[in-house]
């Protein structure tokens, strides 16, 4: 579904970004998106360089933005707001809400009094009168289907969001979405955002036949998987990246999951060599391969990384690479699932699994 392309005048290399068809929305959007996870105390990334980021990024095609109010507790919807004055017709935003904004007990969650609550919240950051798409940052499982699409669906006829996403749901939570949009008259979920890369592939088991079958689109988080696919964890060497930093346990290489990813990541590493791409090109590439991907989100910290990052945006693997990668990672298989948070809580919560 690729349709118009936009070049970009780059250090490295003249970059053809390419554009999809969002869902059944009839959006185009670019097959790399913009995430705005670092901006602010998250990712140390100040307004001055997310403004650059969100410029650079524009400049080179990149027409979708996503954030969420839970980043850096609104901080990351604030400079994006700033970022993105003057461009607002162009950008395609896409903000969530879900996660905990404080310690207030229904400051959270998919009911409809958080979300009618929490889109003004949104819209108020973010500096603007609408988002694109407003999107359930995880399923809530204390909260009926029919409760959310309710409440979602008057926000669209209202006129603050155009369209309405989930977020990291398990396959059968998205299509009970789908039948209770059915059953009970309301709009339904266009789009779903999951987790996805050469590292984790469970999603080609059932999330991914499932939002192909219903028509969603998808958009991608971790294509790069926490920076293990970034080229700079690699054996031998310290590893000193900021999500190193923040979640030393996923990096621990005294576990035998981080183990096995880091030996994936050094066959990976040759693949990319022997194909005279980057790691980076590899591993978008990979993702925006499969048929029911919409776009790839990068969520770079500095300029040099999303030049990198947009070095990627036309790249296109061969099926001898593709092939060479499933040898690397069944198809289906996720090295650490547990990093996916998509479990029903019960798996996780042995509370909720006994009488």
């Amino acid at each position: 579904m690729s349709g118009a392309t936009f070049h970009f005048h780059h250090a490295i290399q003249e970059i053809a970004m390419q554009y999809r068809t969002l869902g059944r929305t009839g959006v185009q959007v670019s097959t790399l998106s913009l995430g705005a996870m670092n901006f602010g105390t998250n990712g140390r990334t100040t307004q001055e360089d997310a403004s650059a980021i969100v410029d650079a990024a524009l400049e080179a095609g990149v027409n979708l933005i996503d954030t969420a109010d839970f980043y850096s507790q609104g901080e990351s919807e604030q400079m994006v707001g700033k970022a993105i004055a003057g461009h607002r017709d162009d950008v395609v935003l896409a903000t969530k809400a879900f996660l905990p904004m404080g310690e207030e007990r229904n400051h959270r969650g998919a009911s409809r009094r958080w979300l009618t609550t929490e889109i003004e919240g949104s819209l108020r950051r973010l500096g603007v009168d609408h988002v694109d798409l407003y999107q359930v940052h995880r399923w809530d499982p204390t909260t009926t289907d029919e409760e959310t699409l309710s409440a979602l669906t008057d926000l669209q006829r209202a006129g603050k969001i155009r369209y309405f996403g989930s977020s990291t749901f398990p396959a059968y939570r998205i299509v009970e979405g789908q039948w209770a949009a059915r059953r009970h008259h309301l709009g339904r979920y266009v789009t779903e955002q999951l987790n996805y890369s050469i590292l984790n592939r469970g999603a080609e088991t059932d999330v991914l036949p499932v939002t192909e079958n219903h028509g969603l689109g998808v958009l991608v988080w971790s294509p790069l998987s926490s920076g293990w696919l970034s080229g700079a964890v690699r054996a031998g060497q310290e590893i000193t990246t900021h999500r190193a930093r923040l979640m030393p346990q996923r990096f621990d290489l005294d576990d035998p999951t981080n183990r096995a990813r880091l030996d994936a990541v050094e066959q990976v590493a040759k693949v990319a060599a022997d194909a005279g791409l980057t790691m980076i090109q590899v591993a978008l590439g990979f993702v925006n391969a499969h048929p029911g991907v919409t776009s790839a989100i990068i969520g770079p910290r500095t300029m040099e990384h999303l030049e990198s990052q947009l070095a990627a945006a036309d790249t296109v693997l061969s099926a001898d690479v593709l092939d060479a990668l499933d040898a690397i990672v069944a198809p289906g298989v996720d090295l650490a699932p547990g990093e996916k948070v998509d479990a029903r809580p019960s798996i996780t919560d042995a509370s909720l699994r006994r009488r």
